[in-house]
């Protein structure tokens, strides 16, 4: 999550994670409108069978919707996919 004052460094699992943003499964609670930094490993056994390696998803946004499980979260643009090495 990142603030104006300071940064919190928090672990969550996601779902409908795509280039336009994610849903993070959360009991904590964040307003719409709480920016987040995300870098999340996207497990794809395609990936890791033809390049021998993982992929790092990284974007920046803003949560959109809340629910009792967790928050949407749109980001500001287009995220990147990196490829990291596999253990």
């Amino acid at each position: 999550m990142i603030s104006s004052n300071d940064n919190q460094v928090f672990e969550f699992k996601t779902w409908d994670i795509s280039a336009a943003g994610a849903f993070v499964i959360t009991e904590e609670k964040f307003s719409q409108g709480t920016r987040f930094k995300l870098d999340l490993k996207v497990p794809s056994n395609r990936i890791k069978k033809l390049t021998g390696l993982q992929s790092l998803l990284e974007g920046e946004g803003s949560v959109v919707r809340s629910s009792p499980i967790g928050v949407a979260i749109q980001f500001d643009k287009k995220c990147q996919i990196l490829t990291l090495k596999g253990p």
